[in-house]
């Protein structure tokens, strides 16, 4: 079994500036069907039908969904999806939250992951390799690709929230290129991931604030999303 990833950029897509051009979100205000466009340029560009793309109501939580077919709309309230079906698609919308991409080709498991601040401090990502588990896949065998987010010299945040956070995510404590608190979420969340046991670590090193080819909301608040996506193919 082949898997695949994607993860889509600002270029290719229909939508008027402050989401120009190919935003994949359709809660951020943009005209409904410039997005209805781009999700279908997406499933076109990597040889599926729309109706095959599984999108999430994301809302910075834990909550993992398990899929075997096509869903009808997103699925409420959910930040992490897995499925054992060849040619389904999996995709998180992101903005600077960080796309975990997992995937298990032998068993044929895979999850897409949105791992915002609040999320990966309440462990969606571990709660993801538990549904992956129970579907069969192995931790050692997961390969896993932490997609584009803002990096650990650009998040600033006030320091009693990076302690919270190191708290819950070791390694993700940051700094600032000017030395304030920070946090790198990449880089807790690849601990986390190494600390579980799973085989092989990826990483998008691409900074979505500092990169304009990406949308940002911090950068550039009521901006678009990029997708990462997931699929596999025999």
């Amino acid at each position: 079994m082949r898997i695949r990833r994607v993860v889509t950029t600002r270029e290719g897509g229909v939508s008027k500036p402050p989401y120009d051009s190919f935003n994949l979100g359709d809660h951020v205000g943009d005209d409904p069907a410039a997005v209805a466009a781009n999700r279908k340029r997406l499933a076109e560009g990597i040889g599926l039908e729309p109706e095959r793309l599984v999108w999430m109501e994301q809302v910075h939580g834990r909550t993992v969904a398990v899929v075997d077919g096509p869903v009808d709309g997103p699925l409420e309230a959910t930040d992490a999806v897995v499925t054992a079906q060849e040619r389904l698609a999996l995709v998180v919308l992101t903005a600077d939250c960080v796309p975990v991409l997992l995937g298990d080709p032998e068993s044929g498991v895979i999850g897409a992951v949105h791992a915002g601040r609040v999320g990966a401090r309440v462990g969606v990502v571990p709660a993801t390799l538990d549904r992956m588990v129970e579907l069969g896949a192995r931790k050692d065998r997961i390969e896993v690709l932490l997609g584009p987010s803002v990096c650990g010299q650009c998040y600033e945040v006030p320091a009693a929230m990076r302690a919270d956070v190191e708290k819950h995510l070791p390694g993700s404590a940051s700094k600032t290129r000017s030395g304030k608190p920070a946090l790198d979420l990449r880089a807790g969340l690849w601990q986390q991931l190494a600390d579980a046991g799973v085989g092989r670590l990826g990483l998008d090193p691409r900074c979505t604030f500092e990169e304009k080819s990406l949308f940002s909301h911090r950068r550039t608040p009521g901006t678009g999303r990029l997708a990462g996506v997931i699929w596999m193919e025999s």
